[in-house]
């Protein structure tokens, strides 16, 4: 009976030992974890914030125009005579160059007309000729009726001095003085000759001066009938074909000049003030969207759409490679001479709890890298304008700083922080 009971005290007693380690054993887990509870964590003295690089640029971006391509100037190509197109060798989009025949319009009846008047200058000059000669001869005329007038003066004062001496009779001194008169009656009529023979040559030279006229005159027109490029360009329309007959005036193509090309816009008459000629223009095409052009302003309309109170400025840009052609939408903004500012968000603001006003001070936070630990330095700013939940800062902020522009929470000089993944990165350190 004794050894029966002693067993089972012996077991109650190993499961209370058992139970005892066991609690002893359960203990240690929860102290393990109120004493890691108690260590600091490294990571949570680490203010995550949403860090941004400051750049320079105008509160208010400039409103942006469209407009269509053209060509720099368009060349409406036209017959100036009447007659049958025999060629045309060129379309819609090929190129031509200046001084090229581009075209032939029948000539046989021109050619006519330049021989006809070809024809008549060679006899014109030939009465020019003629005429020449007849002066030739009357001034050899006249030269013999001054030998002939001095002749029988010299006889008439050689038988006057005879008659004086009695040595003749009177009667054949009046014959020598008669001879005398009509050598110088003689001679005047030869001088008139001359000065009508003058004049037919002058009437003579004016008439082949004149035909030598309706020739070139002739000879032009017939060049009429190869028509030629007056510039280099692109055709951007044909309007007849080969074959037909066509009036003096008469559209043959167009040729575009793309050297430049202009684009045409509306801008507001709120603007036009801001506008000036010459002023530059930042254009971008949607065909080349990679790619910024300067171009200028080159003309000003001096009125307006009497509705919408827009006025169209013409905006000329290089064509770089001849790429750009007719029709294609264009984006522009005008420069300004207004001076570009570091633009911040008002969150960046760190006395959000008062109120933001023009021309006051205040301060952001600057991110400082040093290796691999990251802080923050509180900056004083002097506030410009505010618009669009942004401000202008006039001092204390350059481009290129890397500054907070929110953090989860309260920042001071000095503590660490985490940068975000939305969080613009900066090697400058301050």
């Amino acid at each position: 009976m004794i050894l029966n009971i002693k067993k089972p005290l012996l077991s109650i007693t190993m499961m209370l030992a058992l139970a005892s380690l066991t609690v002893s054993c359960g203990s240690l887990p929860k102290e393990s974890v109120e004493a890691q509870s108690r260590k600091p964590k490294q990571e949570s003295q680490e203010t995550v914030v949403d860090a941004a690089i400051a750049h320079a640029n105008l509160l208010e971006p400039q409103p942006e125009y469209t407009g269509s391509t053209a060509p720099f100037r368009i060349i409406s190509v036209r017959s100036q005579i009447e007659g049958r197109l025999l060629a045309l060798n060129l379309d819609i989009g090929d190129t031509v160059n200046r001084g090229k025949i581009i075209s032939q319009v029948d000539d046989i009846l021109l050619l006519n007309t330049l021989k006809q008047a070809e024809a008549q200058l060679v006899t014109n000059k030939s009465e020019l000729d003629r005429a020449k000669t007849q002066i030739s001869n009357a001034l050899a005329q006249v030269e013999k009726a001054k030998l002939e007038l001095m002749q029988a003066e010299s006889d008439y004062q050689r038988m006057y001095k005879l008659y004086k001496e009695g040595a003749i009779s009177q009667q054949i001194t009046e014959q020598a003085k008669t001879k005398a008169q009509t050598a110088k009656q003689s001679l005047k009529v030869t001088l008139q000759q001359v000065q009508t023979e003058k004049e037919a040559v002058t009437a003579a030279q004016g008439r082949v001066l004149a035909q030598k006229a309706v020739v070139k005159a002739a000879a032009e027109r017939r060049s009429y009938a190869r028509i030629i490029s007056p510039i280099t360009g692109t055709v951007i329309e044909k309007t007849t074909e080969p074959g037909n007959l066509i009036q003096p005036g008469s559209e043959i193509l167009k040729i575009g000049d793309f050297s430049q090309v202009k684009i045409i816009t509306q801008i507001s008459e709120l603007e036009l003030a801001k506008i000036k000629i010459g002023q530059s223009v930042q254009v971008k095409l949607d065909a080349f969207p990679d790619q910024e052009i300067i171009g200028r302003v080159n003309r000003i309309s001096p009125s307006a759409d009497n509705t919408s109170r827009l006025i169209p400025v013409e905006i000329v840009i290089p064509n770089i490679e001849n790429k750009i052609g007719s029709g294609l939408l264009a984006r522009v903004k005008f420069t300004t001479s207004e001076n570009k500012r570091v633009i911040i968000p008002i969150t960046a603001i760190n006395n959000q709890d008062q109120e933001i006003t023009e021309n006051s001070t205040s301060t952001v936070f600057i991110v400082q890298k040093r290796g691999e630990k990251t802080t923050v330095k509180q900056q004083a700013i002097t506030i410009g304008k505010i618009a669009n939940n942004k401000v202008e800062i006039l001092s204390g902020l350059q481009p290129g700083d890397n500054y907070v522009v929110r953090s989860n929470q309260p920042l001071k000089n000095g503590k660490p922080v985490k940068l975000s993944m939305l969080s613009e990165s900066s090697d400058k350190n301050n």
